[in-house]
């Protein structure tokens, strides 16, 4: 389970594919953030409380995408579709009808998938550089697609990257992140998947389904999402350029671009407090229930897209 315990109180569920490690902070309006491949709830270590401490009910789990502890049961579908199910039954187990979705990565791309499926739990959605359109895997990590494909390939992958000098590869997290992960934290994304077959076996049914027609057929139901959307993209990203957010902004009917500064994909890792900020401005100036006790006005963001 992720190790910071900024993220709040540790609990588990266990749901039919297996048991999924979870931190909760805070009350108020239900925040859910997804993370992407290869990290966990630890990503949203220095965001989260930020937004919890402004009345917001902070839920990280580890979802099951190669950082998580505990794998999942053997026959469980971890495919993109799959996982989209999973977050619905982890939903239903919490008893929450409604969240505000807030996504990174890998988790960008499943979070549209949900909110193609089931638009009625998602009340608002804060995407920061994700996978979209045709970029399900963006092309510096298609290869691990294709390696995905050759039995025991995942092995030799993880325990490469227990190396500091290949961890700043691109197809690591060179591009990821432009400032230096601390290392306890790089040890928290890469040890389950270096230690347990069950977690290597988890990430690779992910790789295997990966498929940018998942993707590209969303883009129809979200043209019909009636949320607000806020696509706090990093200016200088690497894998996800700027314009994936202006196509992305044209596709949702109420959605705002923010470009936030010295920041490759891992915005909650390169610049925390900057993300935390613009999370929590929208979520009270959109209809969300904050620290204030009462229900915001809505007011339009001015875009700031290419």
């Amino acid at each position: 389970m992720a190790m910071s315990s900024d993220l709040g109180q540790a609990r588990t569920v266990e749901l039919s594919s297996g048991p999924i490690g979870y931190r909760e902070r805070g009350e108020g309006d239900p925040v859910l953030f997804v993370h992407g491949l290869l990290v966990n709830a630890d990503l949203w270590r220095t965001v989260a409380p930020v937004v919890s401490t402004a009345g917001f009910r902070c839920i990280a789990p580890d979802w099951p995408l190669g950082a998580h502890t505990r794998p999942m049961r053997a026959a469980a579908d971890l495919s993109p579709s799959g996982i989209v199910e999973l977050m619905r039954e982890f939903l239903d187990h919490l008893d929450l009808d409604t969240v505000t979705l807030v996504a990174n990565d890998t988790g960008g791309a499943l979070t549209q998938l949900f909110i193609a499926r089931y638009p009625e739990r998602v009340a608002r959605v804060v995407l920061t550089p994700s996978d979209c359109f045709e970029y399900f895997f963006p092309p510096t990590f298609r290869p691990l697609q294709w390696l995905s494909r050759m039995p025991g390939s995942v092995w030799p992958i993880v325990q490469l990257l227990r190396f500091p000098a290949l961890q700043r590869l691109p197809i690591a997290f060179g591009w990821v992140a432009k400032h230096p992960i601390p290392e306890d934290i790089i040890r928290s994304y890469l040890g389950p998947s270096r230690c347990s077959g069950g977690v290597r076996r988890d990430v690779r049914k992910l790789l295997r389904g990966v498929d940018n027609r998942l993707t590209l057929a969303a883009i129809d139901h979200l043209r019909d999402y009636p949320g607000r959307v806020l696509l706090a993209w990093a200016e200088e990203d690497r894998l996800f350029p700027c314009a994936l957010a202006d196509r992305l902004a044209d596709v949702f009917p109420h959605a705002e671009v923010v470009l936030i500064p010295d920041s490759y994909t891992f915005v909650p890792e390169d610049q925390p407090a900057r993300l935390g900020e613009v999370i929590l401005e929208f979520l009270l100036l959109h209809g969300s229930t904050g620290a204030l006790g009462r229900i915001r006005p809505v007011i339009t963001l001015p875009r700031k897209g290419r």
